[in-house]
């Protein structure tokens, strides 16, 4: 296996600590974070079994032993460079790749313990600004492209085209952002109904007949602050995550749902939109990290979809939850509605 100085330097891009290890459990990549939070050069790193950063215990040693496949969560695992007093406590999380396997460390604090989720809105701003510089010149072509068809092509061609063009600046303005990075835009009122139907316009497009795209709206939820770009693009992440685990139905629901709880937060009205689909389910093994950056159930997928769905719903002071088993699969995200006087009595 031969993964390159750092996949092509996109590794270094993420200030999550990531190390590449071979079917035996030897180092034989490292990005820059891991070196820095490890206290040792790169070149050091490399050669190194992973077990040897372990300094009390053998959870990883013993981990290491099991088939490279299989993933897995250590928690408040203690390392340290051999014969370095520098010890650093980290969540730690194992998975494939290619012939060996990732080894993502979380950083917690010794005493207070920590969230590996905390670290999700850097992580992911990180590994997406890697990918955004790789982006740019394919989007302008397929503009390009578009606006030659659109010229060609009778009134569905002309729509298809459009639908395609205003994607693609969609996308271009989110490569500027990640590349120049921006305060966040005021929210302003959306319609969740109308962002839903923009999704589903981008799910025929995608998967055709091949998917039973379903609606069941609450047609009586007020408009509320938000960013419906954002929205689109989270949803629509949730939608064609459906359509990979081959879903034969997707069906989008929204609700009015009173005294619903957002965190440590109750509040009087929210949104509750779900997701459903028939499809394979989120593997079992994915259950605990299927939210956190670089994780994916296909051989294909970036994990970042799902960790970017997250992270719109925090904008949105809302959450994203899900409950799974192969053939019924809801994500639910939950938002706060403003009140009128009317729901308040």
């Amino acid at each position: 296996m031969n993964p390159g100085p750092a996949a092509d330097g996109i590794l270094d891009e993420l200030a999550t600590p990531l190390l590449r290890l071979d079917a035996g459990g030897t180092i034989v990549d490292a990005n820059i974070a891991a070196a820095g939070w490890l206290g040792a050069g790169r070149k050091r790193l490399l050669g190194l079994h992973a077990a040897a950063l372990e300094r009390d215990g053998a959870l990883l040693a013993t981990q290491l032993a099991q088939p490279p496949d299989i993933h897995a969560r250590l928690r408040r695992v203690g390392l340290a460079f051999p014969g370095s007093e520098r010890l650093q406590f980290a969540d730690l999380w194992l998975g494939p790749a290619g012939d060996g396997r990732w080894l993502e460390a979380h950083p917690v604090d010794e005493f207070a313990g920590g969230d590996p989720a905390q670290l999700l809105p850097s992580a992911l701003s990180a590994s997406l600004k890697g990918l955004a510089h790789e982006l740019r010149n394919p989007l302008v072509g397929i503009k390009g492209a578009a606006q030659l068809l659109s010229r060609r092509g009778d009134a569905d061609a002309r729509e298809l085209t459009s639908l395609i063009e205003s994607e693609v600046e969609r996308l271009a303005a989110l490569v500027d952002d990640l590349l120049s990075p921006a305060p966040p835009r005021a929210f302003e009122p959306v319609n969740i109904h109308a962002v839903l139907e923009r999704v589903l316009r981008l799910a025929e497009s995608d998967a055709g007949w091949a998917v039973r795209l379903q609606r069941d709206y609450d047609p009586s939820l007020p408009e509320f602050p938000g960013d419906a770009d954002r929205l689109v693009q989270a949803l629509w992440n949730l939608v064609r995550n459906a359509i990979d685990a081959g879903a034969g139905s997707v069906q989008l629901r929204t609700r009015a749902e009173h005294g619903a709880r957002i965190g440590e937060e109750i509040l009087p009205l929210a949104l509750r939109l779900e997701v459903a689909d028939d499809g394979r389910g989120v593997p079992a093994e994915l259950a605990e990290q299927i939210f956190l950056p670089l994780v994916s159930g296909r051989a294909d997928g970036t994990g970042l979809g799902l960790a970017l769905a997250q992270q719109v719903a925090r904008e949105h002071r809302g959450s994203l939850t899900y409950r799974s088993r192969p053939g019924h699969t809801v994500f639910t995200l939950s938002l706060p509605l403003p009140v009128t006087d009317g729901d308040a009595a």
